[in-house]
């Protein structure tokens, strides 16, 4: 179980598909693709190899936009910057839009923030933009971690602040928020959609089972009220290279008519 579970950590994360039914969705943004990645953990045993092999596959897939959901690196940015540096080479019609996750800030936030920022990614702290697509208008919204606040106060996480200065015809809200908890504020606020990471399926038995006493969810497509809430596997792994009933995954979302 244990070789399995090594060689399951190990490979390059599959593409995972995922329909997001959105009612009264405009015909301009049916099929728009967001490909999502999240907690990759760059560290002691994921190094630039492994950054270069996921850049490779999500650029063929060639999506719309990029949503990188956090907790991306434990280290600091001396340490592991040039292990990172592919990620730069993320390209999507839209850009590339990136939040932080705990372990930023066990690592060092702002100054990953800064890093990240000059790699390209927009890290979105508590802010939001608004992408034009065929003539229909989509808000990418993103809020710090949901732990922030124990860092410093001005990182508290605050999905109604994303939203502050909003336009009000926007066809869609997608909040990328790294634990699915937030989902709650998310939904109060007026999100559509919220893609989240942080839970990594539980990574391996039966750790899956004990999630649910932290979050919401644990991984896959979810309902709260009005809001759909996506939470990814990961696509890398933390702590021991072991993966066993939550294979890692690179999630393309598409957009379509309810």
């Amino acid at each position: 179980v244990t070789l399995v579970g090594v060689f399951n950590a190990r490979r390059l994360a599959r593409v995972v598909e995922v329909d997001l039914p959105i009612a009264g969705l405009p015909k301009a943004l049916a099929g728009f693709s967001i490909v999502q990645i999240s907690d990759i953990h760059v560290g002691s045993t994921i190094k630039r190899g492994y950054i270069d092999a996921i850049v490779g596959r999500v650029n063929a897939l060639k999506p719309d936009l990029i949503a990188v959901t956090g907790d991306l690196v434990d280290g600091s940015v001396a340490r592991l910057a040039p292990h990172i540096a592919p990620l730069g080479r993320l390209s999507a019609r839209h850009g590339v839009y990136c939040v932080t996750g705990n372990h930023e800030y066990y690592s060092g936030a702002e100054a990953w923030v800064v890093e990240l920022r000059r790699l390209g990614l927009r890290v979105l702290l508590n802010q939001s933009e608004v992408v034009e697509h065929g003539g229909a208008r989509l808000l990418v919204g993103g809020v710090t971690d949901y732990s922030a606040h124990h860092f410093g106060e001005a990182h508290r996480s605050d999905p109604q602040a994303a939203l502050a200065g909003a336009p009000s015809d926007v066809a869609l809200k997608l909040l990328l928020a790294h634990q699915p908890r937030s989902a709650v504020a998310a939904a109060e606020a007026g999100f559509d959609v919220q893609l989240s990471g942080h839970t990594h399926g539980g990574q391996f038995l039966p750790w899956n089972f004990f999630v649910r006493f932290q979050q919401p969810f644990t991984a896959g497509l979810d309902r709260l009220k009005n809001l759909w809430v996506y939470t990814s596997r990961g696509t890398g792994y933390w702590g021991p290279p072991v993966r066993f009933g939550a294979p890692s995954e690179i999630t393309r979302l598409r957009l379509v008519p309810a």
